[in-house]
């Protein structure tokens, strides 16, 4: 009799035959060849599954895209009533709308930031560091140039810088059109 790892247990007793150790070793031919005929049946009901769920596909596709289903009456199982036009509602006009404009009453509580911008002037990192009270800041613009006044970043004017009262104020000189 044979113990663990195929040696044998007495001298008298011969060892494995080339049967037994191919058995061991890995499955017989007859093992594969049933393994490629069943992965093979599996690959083929896949593809059929696969065939039949786009044969499904285009006919209910074919369905949908047939003229005949589509119009009123026509085609199985469909409706036969016709595309009703929507109606929408009709809202009512407020009095101003006929006059093309809105009340600027309606706009007495909208918030606009409004800047007033002396110039620019691009400076390195290590300059913007380097600035302490007292510095000087170079404009692009000369003393006496007309300022440009933003309404929420967007040009609408340019004015004059004067001091009123102690404080600074702007004159208007020019409204801008607005760009389209």
């Amino acid at each position: 009799m044979a113990t663990e790892g195929n040696q044998p247990a007495d001298p008298g007793e011969a060892g494995p035959t080339a049967e037994q150790t191919a058995t061991d070793v890995g499955p017989s031919a007859d093992q594969a060849a049933s393994a490629e005929d069943t992965a093979a049946e599996q690959t083929s009901m896949a593809q059929n599954s696969t065939e039949e769920l786009l044969d499904q596909a285009e006919a209910k596709l074919a369905e949908a895209l047939d003229v005949d289903a589509l119009s009123p009456g026509g085609g199985e199982g469909q409706s036969s009533a016709a595309a009703q036009p929507f109606d929408f509602e009709v809202f009512s006009q407020t009095p101003n709308a006929q006059d093309g404009g809105i009340p600027l009453a309606a706009l007495q509580d909208v918030e606009l930031d409004i800047r007033i911008e002396l110039g620019r002037t691009q400076l390195m990192l290590d300059d913007v560091v380097k600035l302490k009270e007292g510095s000087v800041v170079p404009l692009d613009k000369l003393a006496g140039d007309p300022v440009d006044v933003l309404v929420n970043g967007r040009l609408i004017a340019r004015g004059e810088v004067l001091v009123l009262n102690d404080n600074f104020c702007v004159r208007v000189a020019e409204i801008l059109a607005p760009e389209n």
